[in-house]
């Protein structure tokens, strides 16, 4: 029997998640590792590793999970830009096989700073300012 992936687990209740919403195909939950405040990490239910190997039903499902992830940070945040991104495949960057969008609100910083900068791994996520954040976009 193959082992679920991380996601999985989390989406199950398995492992603790920040969980910033749910559609009956896919679970948003926040990054503990954010590039940015928001960061949240828009999952399928089914499990594939790439894209490609969703269910046309997973994959549009998906998207509306994007956008309901969108919805939500705009408000919090107030803006309406976004970085979405997803790495398909362990070449492309992906460190869980598990297909995942990555939803980043872009907010006025007075100077513009590139996305992907080296971020450094916190020894420990702060639980305690994620749970509040997924709290308050639960409400969105």
């Amino acid at each position: 029997m193959v082992e679920s992936t991380l996601f999985t687990k989390i989406i199950r209740g398995e492992i603790p998640s920040s969980k910033v919403a749910e559609g009956e195909e896919w679970y948003a939950f926040l990054d503990i590792n954010p590039h940015r405040p928001g960061h949240t990490l828009v999952v399928p239910k089914e499990e594939a590793q790439r894209i490609s190997e969703l269910s046309d039903e997973s994959r549009r499902a998906l998207l509306d999970g994007v956008i309901e992830v969108q919805r939500r940070l705009s408000v919090e945040f107030e803006t309406t830009d976004f970085t979405v991104n997803l790495n398909d495949g362990p070449l492309a960057g992906q460190e869980v096989p598990h297909v995942h969008f990555h939803v980043i609100p872009r907010v006025a910083e007075g100077t513009r700073r590139p996305m992907w900068t080296q971020k450094k791994d916190s020894a420990e996520p702060d639980f305690a300012i994620l749970a509040a954040l997924a709290e308050r976009l639960q409400t969105h």
